[in-house]
């Protein structure tokens, strides 16, 4: 219900008791929380989030008439709704994002740090409203609301949430009754942040449930403010379970379910309970017998993440499925039978909208026609979306993500390159059954990937848990001609975690190591990369679909099907163990082997490369790792 909690002037709502409504919850830790951010944000309403149809409907409606979502054509996209951000807040911002612990040691040298009371009483002066006098608010924000400089009839600041709403948002990340489950509060002055949260996240009264009577939830704050960029912060309170957004609107710096409590904070929490917090994908891999094999996959952005955990076969493999888990986070502790079980802790998909079409990934298009936010792709005349790489023929005419006409001769791109989709997973036809067991499921194989043109082989698996750590920690992606820096350059991103790490790295790949210790049946850890490149630039493996085969691969030798071939690299498929029947352009057992070659002078300058995380990280990189790559010298006859 919508509650217009605060009455009376600034004086008397901040000096009065908080007599809260009936907010679903008599939690006292949660009940003080609140209190203490509204009397900081002094919002003119608070509305507590129920989760409910009804409420969501509500609230798209009041979004809708504010301007904030523009209603799609509900023919062709029901439920689906249009959101435009603002042209400088439009992707996370790594530079803004910062771990607070008490000391700059702890959060190590691949994080931004600040000591938490002097973040806390930055960003509380901002939410209290006491910077940026005169500005006039952005975003959700109405025409006559107040910005944040303004004061109160008592003198003291307005507040950060002055003349907004103050939604009230309980969530849980992870299926109810698991004992990786989490419940977050996040507290925000964005209706589409919290209609993307009950997207995102099992968000309302399931959440209340959970939590109970504990004090042991996240808390989170995201105040719009006025979108300042140079006042814009990310800042996670690892020690306080605690994150505090300001001056964005940007899913993934405001939906702090998602990568502030899924990673950052829950990589600290993995860290001290025992568990792994990971950038991964989930996914089942049934037989045509009806053999189910889960496997979990890290990538970084821009290699294929999303589309992996939608696979769908190649013809040649009738009767094989995929189901999907998840497309981005994996929760995984080790299970009594000494196996490693996952969780998806989200319930939806924010992903990358460009380059999504039937052929890349049917499933998600299929997934996202139906009660989706979409942000910042290009708006069509007649109520549609489109965006690069999108089925058909680009419009004629439409509306760009900036609110501009665009056409096919303009020289700018319709969609922004990081324009998204906000879906609910229970739109996915290819859902697996097992994705709300509490238990989770089994991880058979773990599959580490890259972006690299060069060096790696298309599939390879480690010959042990360290080895695959190893294999793990030096992840990495060549940069392109759209991004800072050096074209081929070579950014280490272990794990796909760089961005996302709460604490220490080099103390990350030590836990790695410990939880493999404790489980007496590891998954099996393999390495794939689908970009390697020929001498002409062209591609050696086709990628998309035709994956499976390599997955089939993977599977095969979880169940030890598959013999293999021991190389210094790791175990490698014999001559034949990759089904090429009805490959795509005729390929060839020839063009596999490219594909599948080590070049020693290649690994020798990798090996030097990998030298500089070693050299950063100093003293807490673990010994094992330092051995291994030892090992991996002496085999390929580098030492």
């Amino acid at each position: 219900m919508f509650n217009p909690l605060l009455q009376g002037t600034s004086h008397q709502r901040d000096d009065q008791d908080w007599n809260l409504p009936d907010a679903t919850t008599r939690n006292p830790t949660v009940l003080r929380w609140v209190a203490d951010m509204i009397r900081l944000c002094r919002p003119a309403h608070v509305h507590w989030c129920d989760g409910s149809d009804s409420e969501r409907l509500k609230l798209t409606e009041q979004a809708v008439a504010a301007g904030v979502l523009t209603k799609l054509d509900q023919q062709r996209l029901p439920g689906c709704h249009y959101h435009r951000s603002r042209i400088d807040d439009v992707a996370r911002v790594e530079q803004c994002t910062f771990i607070c612990a008490p000391t700059k040691d702890e959060v190590g040298p691949t994080n931004n740090w600040m000591e938490p009371a002097a973040m806390y009483a930055k960003l509380h002066a901002l939410c209290a409203g006491d910077r940026g006098a005169g500005d006039k608010g952005a975003g959700d924000k109405g025409a006559g609301d107040k910005g944040a400089g303004d004061k109160g009839a008592d003198g003291k600041p307005a507040g950060g949430m002055a003349g907004r709403t103050m939604y009230v948002v309980p969530y849980l990340m992870g299926p109810p009754g698991s004992p990786l489950a989490k419940v977050g509060v996040e507290l925000t002055d964005s209706v589409y942040v919290a209609l993307s949260m009950g997207v995102m996240t099992r968000m309302g009264l399931v959440a209340w449930r959970e939590l109970g009577d504990r004090d042991a939830f996240s808390k989170g704050l995201h105040c719009t403010l006025a979108l300042d960029p140079t006042q814009r912060f990310i800042a996670h309170f690892p020690h306080d379970n605690a994150v505090i957004s300001t001056n964005s609107n940007y899913g993934g710096n405001v939906l702090l379910g998602k990568k502030c409590l899924a990673l950052r904070l829950g990589s600290w929490l993995g860290n001290r309970e025992g568990w792994l917090a990971e950038h991964m994908l989930i996914m089942g891999v049934e037989s045509p017998t009806g053999e189910k094999t889960f496997v979990a996959a890290a990538f970084p952005s821009a290699c294929g993440k999303t589309n992996f955990a939608m696979l769908i076969p190649p013809q040649r493999f009738h009767g094989w499925k995929i189901w999907t888990v998840g497309d981005d986070i994996a929760w995984m502790q080790p299970g009594a039978d000494g196996r490693l079980y996952a969780i998806n802790p989200e319930n939806g998909y924010f992903g990358v909208a460009p380059g999504t079409n039937g052929i890349t990934n049917p499933t998600a298009m299929a997934t996202i026609a139906r009660n989706t936010i979409y942000t910042n792709v290009a708006l069509t005349d007649d109520g549609d979306v489109w965006w690069e790489g999108k089925d058909g023929t680009a419009p004629l005419e439409c509306t760009d993500w900036r609110g501009q006409r665009w056409t096919p001769r303009s020289e700018t791109k319709a969609a922004h390159p990081n324009s998204r989709f906000c879906a609910p997973m229970a739109g996915n036809p290819e859902l697996a059954a097992e994705v709300n067991d509490p238990q989770g499921v089994p991880i058979s194989a773990i599959i580490f990937g890259g972006r690299r043109a060069t060096t790696f082989p298309l599939v390879m698996q480690a010959f042990n848990w360290a080895h695959g750590t190893y294999l793990g920690a030096m992840m990495g992606s060549e940069m392109t001609a759209a991004a800072a820096g050096t074209v081929g350059q070579v950014r280490r991103d272990p794990m796909a975690m760089l961005p996302f790490c709460g604490y220490h790295m080099g103390d990350y790949f030590g836990h790695w190591l410990d939880v493999g210790r404790k489980l007496a049946h590891p998954p099996r850890i393999f390495h794939v990369n689908w970009f390697r490149k020929d001498a002409d630039g062209r591609f050696l493996w086709p990628g998309f679909g035709e994956n499976m085969r390599v997955l089939k691969w993977v599977v095969d030798r979880c169940h030890g099907r598959a013999v293999g071939e021991e190389t210094p690299m790791g175990w490698m498929p014999g001559p034949d163990e990759i089904d090429l029947v009805a490959m795509p352009d005729g390929y060839s057992r020839e063009k596999l082997a490219r594909a599948q070659r080590i070049d020693h002078d290649e690994w020798r300058q990798e090996l030097a490369l990998q030298q500089e995380l070693f050299d950063k990280l100093g003293a807490r990189m673990p010994k094992e790792l330092i051995y291994e790559r030892e090992l991996l010298k002496s085999r390929l006859g580098l030492g």
